[in-house]
């Protein structure tokens, strides 16, 4: 999961129901759950919240709001509550899917009118779409790509609008070595973040044709040459040596607050890691804007897959079993654009819904929004879209394809095991 954690209100931090309009009775009472506690983003939820009610008398909106990690492991024990939240913070994925097959989740199709489901990027609602049906409501998205530090891309002479392959990229490593910079960061303690690299080369080597076909086990699956290539090319880059010493115990907060203190000339990660960076920066500022640049992650030569393609989440709302109708309009007007261009203006996150792009005031967000917009497909990241088993097999192979302790043959042969076993059981 990638949400990154923020200081909240003591009210906050206990996880209590408050309601929007501080009401303590309601004929319909729709309560909603997310993992955000920065004290910026509860008073815009809260009020869209009074002011949907104040356009829907006897309704009333209460809002929770959890830790991350308290959320993940909070979140099946809420499902079976009969005092379960009617609206639920998700990053889609397996673990989506493996509620839907508990049904625990409502089908949304009916109210998700053609209007309402036009109004959001098309990869964005195709992520919460199983089968035809609608279950989620999107809400913001993120891509992942080289953030880098222009001043010691300078210094090792590297034009970043040069790198536009892989070999391009591993090219710019070695330069930037040379210079006695650390080319990348990365924070492989937290094993994710490593992943990035071989799921990305898989993309660009096979396009979305070769991870549906894996997922729908026709040939050697994971097992392809796709992914066995990516784990190749991954350890191109990782023979040059290219991360920070002690990067297998550095966790994400760590590392990016690293390269905001300047101790790497780039490093892979989503657009979480704005906000990481300078809260882990000794100067708690992290870089510049006009220090800090971005390039989107490179392709590979004779790759099969669309250059436009993008990596990174795509969050939003699920609506659980037996909710009242009011739980869908409030998010119908949640994701109303007029209310989305506020945490757009605000740089709180990526809205996914049209109308919004303008408002984005971050270079660098506003470019990620583009991109995804125009893509024509968005991988979610792997080891959420292939559920929590065997999203760890996939971080933990990555981390064994950094040290050079696996082969990658062996890597997504494991891979594909873990596959099997999941779905021999579903």
């Amino acid at each position: 999961m990638r949400s990154i954690k923020l200081v909240s209100s003591a009210a906050l931090a206990a996880g209590m129901w408050l309601s929007a309009a501080g009401a303590l009775a309601a004929d319909t009472t729709v309560r909603l759950m997310h993992v955000d506690q920065n004290p910026d983003t509860g008073a815009f939820y809260n009020d869209v919240a009074r002011r949907f009610e104040s356009t829907h008398p006897g309704v009333k909106v209460e809002i929770q709001y959890l830790e991350n990690e308290s959320y993940k492991k909070k979140l099946t024990t809420l499902l079976q509550s009969p005092d379960r939240p009617n609206i639920l913070y998700s990053w889609g994925g397996g673990t989506m899917r493996d509620q839907i097959k508990a049904g625990v989740l409502e089908d949304i199709s009916a109210p998700m009118d053609a209007k309402w489901r036009e109004s959001f990027m098309p990869a964005a609602l195709q992520a919460f779409t199983v089968n035809g049906k609608v279950y989620g409501v999107p809400l913001q998205l993120g891509q992942v790509g080289f953030f880098y530090n222009k001043e010691l891309f300078a210094k090792a002479g590297v034009d970043a609008g040069s790198i536009k392959t892989w070999d391009d990229l591993l090219g710019a490593v070695k330069k930037i070595k040379d210079s006695g910079t650390t080319p990348i960061i990365v924070g492989g303690g937290d094993k994710w973040p490593l992943h990035f690299y071989w799921s990305h080369l898989a993309l660009r080597l096979g396009g979305k044709a070769a991870f549906d076909a894996a997922m729908q086990g026709e040939g050697k699956g994971f097992a392809s040459d796709t992914f066995v290539q990516a784990g190749t090319l991954f350890q191109q880059l990782t023979d040059l040596k290219p991360f920070q010493p002690g990067y297998l115990g550095a966790t994400f907060p760590q590392s990016s607050g690293q390269f905001g203190d300047g101790k790497g000339a780039m490093v892979l990660q989503l657009n979480g890691m704005l906000g990481s960076m300078k809260a882990n920066s000794a100067n708690k500022l992290g870089l510049p804007e006009d220090k800090l640049g971005w390039f989107p992650f490179p392709v590979v030569a004779g790759g099969k897959g669309d250059p436009t393609d993008t990596l990174g989440g795509m969050n939003g709302w699920l609506v659980t079993k037996g909710s009242p109708k009011e739980a869908a309009e409030f998010l119908r007007f949640f994701s109303e654009a007029k209310n989305q261009r506020v945490p757009a203006e605000r740089g709180s996150y990526i809205p996914v819904v049209n109308g919004t792009l303008d408002a984005i005031a971050n270079p660098i967000l506003r470019q990620m929004a583009e991109n995804v917009s125009k893509s024509h497909y968005h991988q979610i990241y792997y080891d959420q879209m292939l559920g929590p088993s065997v999203g760890a097999v996939v971080n933990d192979v990555s981390v064994e394809l950094a040290t050079g302790k696996m082969k990658p043959a062996d890597a997504a042969a494991a891979v594909q095991a873990a596959w099997q076993r999941v779905n021999s059981t579903n």
